[in-house]
């Protein structure tokens, strides 16, 4: 009797990941199946605030990227902590490169907070000459035509910020690229199933534009100086407020660092360590949207090859199906399109990560240790 309850559980459980594909391929075909609306005609001037620690091989190339943008008047500002940052000559590069373009270094932030990127967006807000601002992180790269697409949902007045999908352009090892194909194949599904369901209560580090009054309604970036999920914290108070927070299907290009061929377990585990404390609920519930380990389990228990052949083609039918759909079709990811085998391979890391993410609190980020209390960072020196 436990037996066939057990069996009965396995499949039910076994078939919700298989909806969840189902539902998030329909979802993202009508996502991306309408044209982005840019007006040309709306082109109010930007502040871009980009918050910096330390230098990579391709930083300045990412910089840069932002200097040849097709639009007519806006300024970047570089946030550091000390005059010493690697970055800083790079910057000054930037600045004699671009010798026409409003481009401001500034160093150092007066605010208090765990969150060392938010400390320098206090600084950098406080001294934005704009009421549109645009931040990104500082391994975005992005096409000329970005500001016109981020700009453009603006026009109406109730929106008070944008965000947009991103794509992660790795090096030629296993790690990254499992975690590239993560990002597409499984990330951006669940995050335009979480637009269908509830609306964009969120914002993403790759693109947070924001209008400063809508920012100054939540009580600016000071408000959010200790959270973890500082992207995630701005997109659901500016929605709390009853702004619109607009999900474009523009895409910008992240160029991370290398963190090696395992580097990148622990990323993963530390971005799960946080989204548990941050939204417990949410977190939980990504068990019903994992496929492998449930069809897996059902095969085992049914323990006969056709019921096995079913699961498992069902599984791989719909979650490529899925992958294809938003990571392909819709993001145009040419790694998914070319190592799709790796899927199932992300999906039991994925696994893994989730599991392990129940066993710890602390976080290891930029070199300090934190422990995350309810999206909190809360640096363990001080506790």
């Amino acid at each position: 009797m436990l037996r066939l309850i057990a069996e009965w559980v396995i499949s039910v459980g076994a078939l919700l990941p298989l909806l969840y594909y189902l539902a998030a391929v329909y979802i993202s075909w009508s996502y991306f199946r309408r044209p982005a609306k840019t007006n040309f005609d709306f082109l109010p001037p930007v502040s871009i605030l980009k918050p910096v620690r330390g230098a990579e091989q391709e930083s300045y190339e990412n910089f840069s990227s932002f200097c040849n943008l097709d639009y007519p008047e806006y300024e970047i500002l570089f946030g550091v902590n000390d005059a010493d940052d690697p970055a800083v000559p790079v910057i000054e590069k930037l600045i004699q490169d671009f010798p026409r373009r409003s481009i401001r270094l500034l160093i150092g932030s007066s605010f208090c907070g765990s969150n060392d990127k938010v400390r320098k967006l206090c600084r950098l807000n406080r001294e934005a000459r704009y009421k549109i601002l645009v931040v990104s992180d500082s391994d975005i790269r992005v096409g000329p035509d970005y500001l016109r697409a981020v700009v453009s949902p603006f026009r109406t007045p109730a929106v008070g910020a944008v965000t947009c999908p991103y794509l992660v352009n790795p090096e030629s090892r296993l790690g990254p690229e499992l975690e590239a194909i993560g990002v597409t194949s499984d990330f951006f599904p669940g995050v335009l199933v979480a637009r269908q369901l509830e609306g964009v209560k969120f914002a993403l580090g790759a693109t947070m534009a924001v209008r400063a009054e809508a920012l100054a309604e939540i009580g600016g970036f000071e408000a959010i100086a200790d959270s973890f999920s500082d992207d995630y914290e701005l997109g659901k108070r500016i929605a709390a407020k009853g702004r619109r927070v607009e999900l474009i299907p523009y895409t910008v290009w992240t160029v991370p660092a290398s963190e090696g061929t395992f580097g990148f377990f622990k990323h993963q585990l530390r971005w799960a360590v946080g989204v548990r404390n941050s939204r417990p609920r949410g977190h939980f519930g990504r068990i019903f949207s994992q496929g492998l380990p449930w069809v897996v389990a059902a095969a085992f228990f049914h323990q006969a090859w056709s019921w096995a052949a079913v699961f498992l083609g069902a599984y791989l039918i719909t979650r490529l199906a899925m992958a294809w759909t938003v990571a392909v079709w819709g993001l145009k990811d040419p790694l998914v399109r070319r190592k799709w085998w790796l899927i199932p391979l992300w999906d039991a890391v994925a696994f893994a990560v989730w599991a392990m993410s129940f066993t710890q609190n602390r976080v290891c980020w930029s070199g300090v240790e934190f422990y995350v209390r309810k999206g909190k960072l809360i640096p363990v020196a001080s506790r």
